[in-house]
Protein backbone atom coordinates (compact mmCIF):
# COMPACT_ATOMS: atom_id res chain seq x y z
CA UNK A 1 0.00 0.00 0.00
CA UNK A 2 1.19 3.49 -0.67
CA UNK A 3 0.32 6.80 0.99
CA UNK A 4 -2.32 7.64 -1.62
CA UNK A 5 -4.27 4.54 -0.59
CA UNK A 6 -3.83 5.00 3.19
CA UNK A 7 -5.09 8.61 3.49
CA UNK A 8 -8.60 7.92 2.10
CA UNK A 9 -8.79 4.82 4.29
CA UNK A 10 -7.97 6.88 7.40
CA UNK A 11 -10.65 9.40 6.43
CA UNK A 12 -13.29 6.67 6.38
CA UNK A 13 -12.65 5.94 10.06
CA UNK A 14 -14.26 9.26 10.95
CA UNK A 15 -11.17 10.70 12.60
CA UNK A 16 -10.67 13.70 10.32
CA UNK A 17 -12.73 16.80 9.78
CA UNK A 18 -15.67 17.60 12.05
CA UNK A 19 -16.56 13.96 12.78
CA UNK A 20 -15.12 13.86 16.30
CA UNK A 21 -17.17 15.86 18.79
CA UNK A 22 -16.02 17.63 21.93
CA UNK A 23 -17.50 14.87 24.11
CA UNK A 24 -15.26 12.23 22.60
CA UNK A 25 -12.23 14.50 22.89
CA UNK A 26 -12.96 15.17 26.58
CA UNK A 27 -13.41 11.45 27.22
CA UNK A 28 -10.15 10.62 25.47
CA UNK A 29 -8.28 13.29 27.46
CA UNK A 30 -9.67 11.90 30.74
CA UNK A 31 -8.71 8.38 29.72
CA UNK A 32 -5.23 9.56 28.77
CA UNK A 33 -4.73 11.23 32.17
CA UNK A 34 -5.99 8.07 33.94
CA UNK A 35 -3.70 5.86 31.85
CA UNK A 36 -0.56 7.91 32.54
CA UNK A 37 -1.52 8.27 36.18
CA UNK A 38 -1.77 4.47 36.43
CA UNK A 39 1.60 4.07 34.71
CA UNK A 40 3.28 6.55 37.07
CA UNK A 41 1.58 4.99 40.12
CA UNK A 42 2.78 1.55 39.02
CA UNK A 43 6.36 2.71 38.61
CA UNK A 44 6.36 4.43 42.03
CA UNK A 45 4.79 1.36 43.62
CA UNK A 46 7.44 -0.94 42.15
CA UNK A 47 10.32 1.34 43.12
CA UNK A 48 9.07 1.77 46.67
CA UNK A 49 8.56 -1.98 46.98
CA UNK A 50 12.10 -2.79 45.92
CA UNK A 51 13.66 -0.05 48.06
CA UNK A 52 11.61 -1.06 51.12
CA UNK A 53 12.81 -4.65 50.68
CA UNK A 54 16.42 -3.52 51.09
CA UNK A 55 15.91 -1.76 54.42
CA UNK A 56 17.25 -3.75 57.38
CA UNK A 57 14.18 -3.20 59.55
CA UNK A 58 11.02 -1.60 58.27
CA UNK A 59 9.05 -2.34 61.47
CA UNK A 60 9.10 -0.69 64.86
CA UNK A 61 12.32 0.98 66.03
CA UNK A 62 14.68 -1.05 68.19
CA UNK A 63 14.47 -0.72 71.95
CA UNK A 64 17.51 0.22 74.00
CA UNK A 65 18.03 -3.39 75.09
CA UNK A 66 17.82 -4.65 71.52
CA UNK A 67 20.42 -2.09 70.42
CA UNK A 68 22.66 -3.11 73.32
CA UNK A 69 22.30 -6.80 72.48
CA UNK A 70 22.99 -6.15 68.80
CA UNK A 71 26.12 -4.11 69.59
CA UNK A 72 27.36 -6.87 71.92
CA UNK A 73 26.70 -9.53 69.27
CA UNK A 74 28.58 -7.46 66.69
CA UNK A 75 31.54 -7.16 69.07
CA UNK A 76 31.31 -3.39 69.35
CA UNK A 77 31.34 -3.53 73.17
CA UNK A 78 33.01 -5.87 75.66
CA UNK A 79 31.21 -8.25 77.98
CA UNK A 80 31.88 -6.00 80.98
CA UNK A 81 30.40 -2.98 79.16
CA UNK A 82 27.43 -5.08 78.09
CA UNK A 83 26.70 -6.29 81.61
CA UNK A 84 27.12 -2.83 83.15
CA UNK A 85 24.89 -1.14 80.59
CA UNK A 86 22.31 -3.91 80.81
CA UNK A 87 22.14 -3.43 84.59
CA UNK A 88 21.59 0.29 84.09
CA UNK A 89 18.86 -0.29 81.53
CA UNK A 90 17.03 -3.00 83.51
CA UNK A 91 17.47 -1.60 87.06
CA UNK A 92 17.56 2.09 86.22
CA UNK A 93 20.72 2.85 88.22
CA UNK A 94 24.44 2.63 87.67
Amino acid sequence: MNVAQIIPLADTWGMHGDDVGAGWMALMMILMVLFWGAVIFGIVWLVRGTVAGRRPSSGAPESALQILERRFAEGAISQEDYEARRRVLTNGRS
